[in-house]
């Protein structure tokens, strides 16, 4: 039987317990196999849960430590000096089979760094990348990535970026997913020497649907299953799409607030609209999952609120159902084959 259990920085993100303890109560509702082990501070962790009148769960657990890593503490700092910390002993669980995947909204670059150094890469793999589902026009989802785990990166690791994240897209399509390079124009001519080396190496790949570049306007509009960026593209880009949705939400809301005539009016004649509100909320798709590892890492907003921080958590139950690291490698050894070939 699958291993649904998954293990839980509890101190991660800006409101720690406040909000990973309700939320992997929520989850352990919706998900009748999940086990989760809470990471962290025993007291502060069971503070929370009495707050919600439990004393005990037979499928929640607590593993007790002490330290915990700060946003602001340097990758290098994090490895040599908190191998001790709820993110590093919720990684030490999976390596060890205790747990089948890690929810964080903790340190981003921590998180990468003792990953790679607890879980290991998967053969093939030179950086592990972000990626997270971005909603479309047709209702459909596009993966993207990276999202900021690497700054920088060459025209393989790009390459490998596709692969992980066409292997990651599969599952939800009937066909195989598209892949496109975000670029600065759709023209071939257009963009710089490493988009241009990872577009030659992709157009030759007959086990990956290359489709092109597209532009920024694109992102939304079902062109493509798979979007591929470096990370300091894919972080701005992505942030910037997150407040520019919130911003519209958050106008819209107020424009059809209760308190005026205008707003009931409009909730009443147009009910359908909020349902679609739903859908440009960034919450709905937090959890960007840390690809490229020998385990599944998930990484959540650090200023979740306790919905989207369930979410995160859903979205490591599906990755752990879909043997995600087990698609992606052996999608892998088929492209490699293919390119030493």
């Amino acid at each position: 039987m699958q291993n649904l259990t998954v293990a839980l920085d509890a101190m991660g993100g800006d409101f720690g317990p406040r909000v990973t303890v309700p939320a992997s109560v929520q989850a352990l509702s919706h998900f009748p196999a999940l086990k989760v082990i809470l990471v962290g501070d025993q007291s502060s962790i069971t503070r929370e849960l009495h707050k919600l009148g439990i004393s005990e769960h037979a499928r929640l657990s607590i593993r007790h430590t002490e330290q915990t890593i700060s946003n602001n503490e340097k990758p290098s700092v994090a490895l040599r000096h908190f191998q001790q910390s709820s993110m590093a002993v919720c990684l030490d669980l999976v390596a060890q089979g205790e747990a089948s995947a890690v929810v964080s909204a903790g340190n981003t670059g921590a998180l990468m760094a003792l990953s790679r150094f607890k879980l290991k890469l998967l053969p093939g793999i030179d950086r592990p990348a972000l990626v997270s589902a971005l909603p479309t026009a047709s209702n459909k989802r596009t993966w993207m990535l990276d999202l900021g785990a690497n700054i920088s990166s060459d025209a393989d690791s790009l390459f490998q970026f596709a692969v992980m994240g066409s292997a990651l897209a599969e599952n939800d399509l009937s066909s195989q997913p598209r892949v496109a390079i975000l670029n600065i124009g759709e023209e071939e001519i257009k963009g710089n020497d490493l988009v241009k080396r990872c577009a030659e190496m992709l157009s030759q790949a007959e086990n990956i649907n290359y489709v092109g570049y597209i532009e920024g306007n694109q992102l939304f509009n079902d062109v493509a299953d798979v979007i591929v960026c470096d990370g300091f593209v894919g972080n701005v880009c992505l942030k910037t799409c997150e407040g520019t949705a919130q911003l519209f939400v958050d106008k819209l809301k107020n424009w059809m607030s209760t308190s005026s005539v205008r707003g009931w009016l409009l909730r009443r004649l147009l009910p359908d609209l909020f349902k679609e509100l739903k859908t440009l909320n960034p919450d709905q798709y937090n959890g960007a999952s840390l690809l490229g590892l020998r385990g599944i890492v998930i990484k959540s907003h650090g200023s979740a609120d306790v919905t989207a921080f369930e979410n995160a958590i859903g979205e490591a139950v599906h990755e752990v159902k879909r043997q995600i690291p087990s698609r992606i490698s052996d999608r892998l050894e088929t492209v490699l084959l293919e390119r030493h070939y």
